[in-house]
C-alpha cells in the first residue's frame, strides 16, 4: 500500500479539539482541501491499487448549486500529493459531490455529468492511465465492486425526494412523483455496453416488496426512490422508497432490497419500523447483511447499531449507541467505523465537532479516531458530513473535515488495531 510511512499525525489544523486526544497509535494525515469532499460512507476514494484518491471540490460552501454550476473532479497521487482536475463536472450536489467513485481498477474512475445543453444527465468512466473519457447512458449513484454496472435512483429528480445526493437541471426538466409510477425507478447500466435501463419501477417495487412497506394509501404521498447501493458481490442492490404527505408532514421511509434484474423485491425495513428513528444503510461484507442506525430500545438515549439480513429477517443489535455513517470493515473483523450527527446528543457535545468513532463489535469497546470540525450552517444542506470510510485492505479510513474555512480531506492509519498489511 503507497501510503505506508507517508502519514503524520495532523496538528494544529483545527481538526482535532484541543482536549480530546486521539489515541496515539493513529497517524492522521491532511490529504488536501480547499471546498474538497470524497463522495460517501460505503465507497472508498482510494485507488484499487492504493496509488491514487479522487476527490470532488466543490465552488462553494455557501449557497445552493443551480443548474450549470460546475465543479472539479480531482485526482490526487498520494506519494506526491500532486493534483490534477480531470474534468469539470456539471452533475453535482453539496453531499456526495458528483458520485466520484472507483471501478475494479485504477483504470476505471467514474463520476456524474451533465449535458447543458439538452440537460440530459449521464455517467462518465474516465481512464487515468490514458487520460480517455468514455460516456455511459443514464444515471450513477453507485458502481459495483468490479466496475461492471452501474446502479442508480434518478438523480434528476433527486432533489425532490433529499437534497444533496443527485444533479441539478432545470426545473422543467423534472417531475413530482404524485402517487406510485411506472415510468420511475431504480436503474442499473451495463459499464461495457454503455447503456442503461430501468430493472423495476417504483409502482412495482411497491406492490411486489415483501412483507408489505406499510404505506395503506400510496396515492395521498409523493414517492420516490433514494440511492442504490450494490453489496459487495454484485448480487443484490439496496435502495429506499420515500413518501411524502401530500398535505405536509413527516416523511415516511422504507428499506428495499432486490436482485439486479429487479426480482425477489424484499422489504427489510418496513415504514412503520423506521419511523421509530433510523438512518443510513451500508452492506457488510458478507452481501447478505446490511448495518443500519436504528431505534430498538426506546429506554436509551440515541438510536442502536444493528444489523440485519437483506429480507428483514436475523435483525440484531451489535452496538450502543449508534450515530453518524456506520460501515463495517470491509474484511470482516468486527469493527465499524462512524461519525456522528452535531443532534445526535449520545455521543456529541453540540459544540461544533463531532467524533469519528471505531467500534468493536465484538468487545463493546470505541475508540476515538478524531472529532472533527464542523461548520456552523443556517441551512443543513450545506452541513459537512464526515462520512467516514473503509479503504479496500482495511487499513486506512478516509474521512472530510473542516479546516481555515473549508472542506479537506484526511486519511487515518488504523493498522494498530486491524493489523492489515
Amino acid at each position: 500500500m503507497l501510503l505506508t510511512g507517508l502519514l503524520s499525525v495532523a496538528h494544529g489544523q483545527g481538526l482535532l479539539t484541543p482536549e480530546v486526544a486521539p489515541d496515539p497509535g493513529i497517524k492522521i494525515k491532511k490529504v488536501v482541501s480547499g471546498h474538497i469532499i470524497h463522495r460517501f460512507h460505503d465507497t472508498s476514494p482510494i485507488s484499487p491499487s492504493g496509488k491514487y484518491i479522487a476527490l470532488f471540490r466543490i465552488p462553494f460552501e455557501d449557497h445552493y448549486p443551480v443548474a450549470g454550476d460546475f465543479g472539479e473532479v480531482v485526482l490526487v497521487d498520494l506519494a506526491s500529493g500532486k493534483e490534477e482536475i480531470v474534468a469539470k463536472s456539471f452533475g453535482w450536489e453539496m453531499q456526495v459531490g458528483a458520485n466520484v467513485q472507483w471501478g475494479g481498477s485504477d483504470e476505471e474512475l467514474f463520476y456524474n455529468q451533465v449535458d447543458t445543453v439538452r440537460w440530459e444527465a449521464f455517467t462518465v468512466l474516465y481512464n487515468p492511465l490514458t487520460r480517455r473519457s468514455r460516456r455511459i447512458d443514464g444515471w450513477m449513484f453507485m458502481a459495483s465492486a468490479d466496475g461492471k454496472k452501474l446502479v442508480s435512483h434518478n438523480l434528476i429528480n433527486s432533489i425532490y425526494a433529499q437534497s444533496g445526493y443527485g444533479v441539478i437541471v432545470p426545473e422543467k426538466y423534472r417531475t413530482r412523483h404524485h402517487g406510485l409510477t411506472d415510468s420511475d425507478g431504480i436503474f442499473v447500466a451495463d459499464v461495457k455496453s454503455g447503456k442503461s435501463r430501468m430493472i423495476v419501477s417504483l409502482k412495482k417495487m411497491f406492490e411486489k416488496a415483501t412483507p408489505a412497506v406499510g404505506i395503506p394509501d400510496p396515492e395521498h404521498y409523493q414517492v420516490y426512490g433514494f440511492k442504490a447501493m450494490w453489496n459487495p458481490q454484485g448480487t443484490r442492490i439496496m435502495t429506499c422508497m420515500l413518501f411524502y404527505p401530500k398535505g405536509g408532514g413527516r416523511r415516511k421511509v422504507a428499506v428495499i432490497t432486490l436482485k439486479p434484474d429487479g426480482t425477489d423485491i424484499r422489504t427489510a425495513i418496513t415504514t412503520d419500523q423506521y419511523a421509530k428513528g433510523g438512518h443510513h444503510m451500508a452492506w457488510m461484507p458478507d452481501g447478505d447483511h446490511f448495518s443500519m442506525n436504528l431505534e430498538m430500545n426506546d429506554a436509551r438515549p440515541g438510536l442502536e447499531l444493528v444489523t440485519v439480513r437483506y429480507d428483514g429477517s436475523n435483525l440484531k443489535e451489535v452496538f450502543n449507541p449508534g450515530s453518524g455513517h456506520p460501515s463495517f470493515h470491509p474484511k470482516g473483523l468486527p469493527l465499524i467505523v462512524t461519525d456522528a450527527y452535531r443532534h445526535e446528543t449520545s455521543v456529541t457535545s453540540n459544540d461544533g465537532y463531532v467524533p469519528v468513532r471505531l467500534l468493536n463489535t465484538a468487545t463493546g469497546k470505541e475508540i476515538l479516531i478524531a472529532k472533527v470540525r464542523i461548520p456552523d450552517v443556517s441551512d443543513n444542506s450545506f452541513r459537512l458530513d464526515p462520512h467516514p470510510t473503509w479503504d479496500r485492505t482495511g487499513r486506512f479510513v478516509i474521512f472530510n473535515g473542516y479546516d481555515d474555512a473549508s472542506r479537506g480531506v484526511y486519511i487515518a492509519d488504523l493498522q494498530h488495531f486491524t493489523q492489515t498489511k
